[in-house]
């Protein structure tokens, strides 16, 4: 016969854990679900580029600290690029296009983050970012026809144009 005691046991002191843990944070006047999600730093926070995923997405190594850099994926704020594993053939196509031009206006390696927040889907920051000449990454994409704004809510299609308006042509 199996025996689940050890594993009570284990449970029981897993939430009495738990539940201290809990008193901490609530004593010193935090919670769990509020620690990092309001947090916001202004920067500027000098990065250098290690590769761009596609055109709203780049892995960085930005300088903490003196001696000290973190690696971490950035989600270019306020745009919407189209996707690299679109759903139809002309959004691959633009996605090629903006991961392209990311690279290009990128091609120096360095990068200012600026605005960084943590990003809804966890494990990257979200951050407005600035090419070496000090230009605004996400405006160039719109301004290019690359990207569109986006607040964070439901992404529109790429692949079919809403009412009224035109899709930009792939190059």
């Amino acid at each position: 016969m199996v025996s689940d005691r050890g594993a009570t046991t284990r449970n029981g002191r897993f939430r009495r854990w738990w539940r201290a843990a809990g008193a901490a944070l609530a004593t010193a006047g935090l919670s769990a679900s509020t620690m990092p999600a309001g947090e916001m730093l202004a920067g500027p926070v000098p990065a250098a580029v290690v590769r761009v995923v596609d055109g709203d997405t780049l892995v960085v190594r930005a300088r903490i600290w003196l001696g000290q850099s973190v690696e971490t994926h950035v989600r270019v704020d306020g745009v919407d690029t189209p996707e690299l594993k679109g759903r139809c053939p002309r959004e691959r196509a633009l996605a090629e296009d903006a991961r392209r031009f990311v690279i290009e206006r990128l091609a120096g390696g360095a990068a200012t983050l600026r605005r960084l927040v943590y990003d809804k889907y966890g494990g990257r920051v979200r951050a407005r970012v600035e090419t070496a000449a000090g230009e605004d990454l996400g405006g160039a994409l719109i301004a290019a026809g690359l990207a569109r704004p986006y607040d964070g809510g439901a992404r529109r299609d790429w692949c079919t144009p809403a009412e009224g308006a035109e899709l930009p042509v792939a190059r």
